[in-house]
């Protein structure tokens, strides 16, 4: 894969992080928006609410989940996936991050679903696709610093 000088730097000095809980990705009728702004307020890190015109969508721990579950009828899931961090900071204004990583997991045959932060980016892999991913991942990042090595450019 082809990546550009700023992008190379980045990977160089990105951090892998595999969260060690599962988690699940789960749609909520967009009918239960009250309870789910009422219920889902206190979710511990990481979580994600993203409020649409269709649905609710949440990631959260599979065992947060399992204590909220029945408090929402018709409720979608999907899971176990592993939360996948990369741990840079990344100014809004990078381009190609997260397009180096989907093409880097989609040639492993690998499905992500991506979340950003302001700060970070994220991935949630399949849960038996994490090892796989997180090797594939911690090869490009040694590769990234390997390549800025060679050119005597500094990475950490």
């Amino acid at each position: 894969m082809k990546l550009s000088d700023s992008i190379r730097g980045l990977f160089a000095e990105t951090r892998i992080v595999e969260h060690p809980d599962d988690y699940v990705i789960v749609s909520i009728d967009v009918m239960e928006e009250a309870g789910a702004r009422r219920l889902l307020g206190e979710l511990n890190p990481f979580s994600s609410i993203t409020f649409d015109r269709e649905e609710v969508s949440v990631v959260l721990k599979s065992a947060e989940w399992g204590a909220l579950r029945g408090d929402f009828s018709s409720a979608k899931e999907a899971g176990p996936y592993r939360l996948i961090t990369f741990d840079i900071f990344l100014d809004l204004s990078i381009v190609g991050f997260l397009s180096a990583v989907s093409t880097l997991l989609a040639e492993e045959g690998i499905s992500i679903y991506a979340l950003s932060t302001y700060l970070r980016d994220h991935i949630l892999v399949k849960k038996e696709d994490a090892e796989r991913a997180v090797g594939a991942l911690q090869r490009l990042v040694e590769s990234c610093k390997r390549s800025l090595r060679a050119t005597g450019q500094n990475c950490i």
